[in-house]
């Protein structure tokens, strides 16, 4: 039996999780969702440009955004930010190299599972999109084996943020 583990990239890019992200509150600090805003017709847009509604559960918080323009991160130093509201993410932590973030929990457990993994296996070289999925746009440093434990510990202060709310 193999001691192994192996990671097949999913070929899912930052877009894929876009539909449900975990945000701090603008009104009380605590976690927030961004989804799909219904419709007049009360259904969901689900489009990567359709609009977006923000709900704190804690203080009632809501704030409808009309869609259009999707603003993704990408500073290192930076904290992340919701591609539609521009609101702080929830699911992040800084460490000595850079931020450690997700967009939800699916997306952090993607990374969580990439960092894990002692044999990782990308999409094809001849396969069109190949460097544009999730874990291959990962930065150098959370892809090296020797700041795999960081990363891990960083992932697991994630998951505790969670747990504290």
């Amino acid at each position: 039996m193999s001691t192994h583990r192996r990671f097949r990239d999913p070929r899912r890019t930052k877009y894929d999780f876009l539909t449900s992200v975990l945000v701090h509150c603008p009104g009380c600090g605590k976690v927030a969702h961004v989804g799909p805003a219904p419709d007049p017709s009360g259904v969901p847009d689900q489009r990567l440009y359709g609009r977006r509604r923000l709900v704190c559960r804690s203080c009632g918080l809501v704030r409808n955004g009309s869609g259009g323009a999707v603003a993704l991160h990408r500073d290192r130093h930076a904290p992340a930010t919701d591609p539609h509201f521009a609101v702080r993410l929830w699911l992040q932590t800084e460490t000595r190299h850079g931020w450690v973030w997700a967009y939800n929990l699916e997306h952090l457990d993607v990374i969580r599972r990439f960092v894990q993994a002692s044999l990782r296996e990308g999409v094809p070289w001849h396969e069109q999109g190949r460097r544009m999925t999730v874990v291959a746009r990962l930065p150098a440093w959370m892809q090296q084996a020797k700041n795999r434990d960081e990363v891990l510990r960083a992932i697991a202060r994630i998951h505790a943020s969670l747990l504290r709310t």
